[in-house]
């Protein structure tokens, strides 16, 4: 699986790619769901093509719901079929969906995650990638598109698991409740 962050050349002034982590997060995902690789100029481009489709479809850009992500960038803008929208998920379905093959785009409260590379003290709706598990070390590996370091990053099972958070569609609506929400991206048959 490929990655590249969120904003790959640095530019996180940009809104677009300061938030784009839902956009981020959805490409990585597909492009492994199809087999396909991607670049950091791919990614910068995707970014802020699907933040354009958002705008103009939907009049908001930003902060997209796990249930949102699904049927407005996934199917929506990829037209990605191979995707299913889970509530209220445990760490065993978790580590089931991973063992079957299969990655989970995760809503999160970043804050949780306790990044060092954030800027602290890192963000309060965020998505990355889980694309896989280590039973012994009990982690999750991740590409976490909200830093360049993101690639196969590790998170310890509970720091992830309790940060697994779902928010709404819109610029920062406030945050009712945890919902343990995800998304699962199986790859294309052939």
């Amino acid at each position: 699986m490929d990655f590249a962050a969120q904003a790959p050349f640095g530019d996180w002034k940009d809104s677009r790619q300061q938030d784009g982590c839902e956009e981020a997060s959805s490409y990585i995902a597909v492009q492994w769901g199809k087999g396909l690789g991607l670049t950091g100029e791919t990614m910068l481009e995707k970014v802020l093509d699907i933040s354009s489709y958002l705008q103009e479809k939907y009049g908001e850009s930003r902060d997209t719901s796990a249930r949102d992500t699904v049927d407005r960038i996934i199917k929506g803008y990829f037209s990605y079929p191979s995707v299913e929208y889970l509530e209220d998920v445990s760490l065993d379905q978790i580590i089931d969906i991973l063992y079957s093959g299969s990655v989970i785009i995760a809503p999160m409260n970043g804050r949780l995650l306790n990044n060092p590379n954030f800027t602290a003290p890192g963000p309060e709706r965020h998505m990355l990638v889980v694309k896989g598990y280590d039973p012994v070390k009990k982690e999750f590996i991740t590409n976490d598109p909200g830093t360049r370091q993101g690639k196969a990053y590790v998170y310890p099972q509970d720091i992830l698991y309790n940060a697994i958070r779902d928010y709404s569609t819109g610029y920062h609506i406030p945050i009712n409740g945890i919902k343990k929400n995800i998304i699962v991206v199986s790859r294309l048959s052939s």
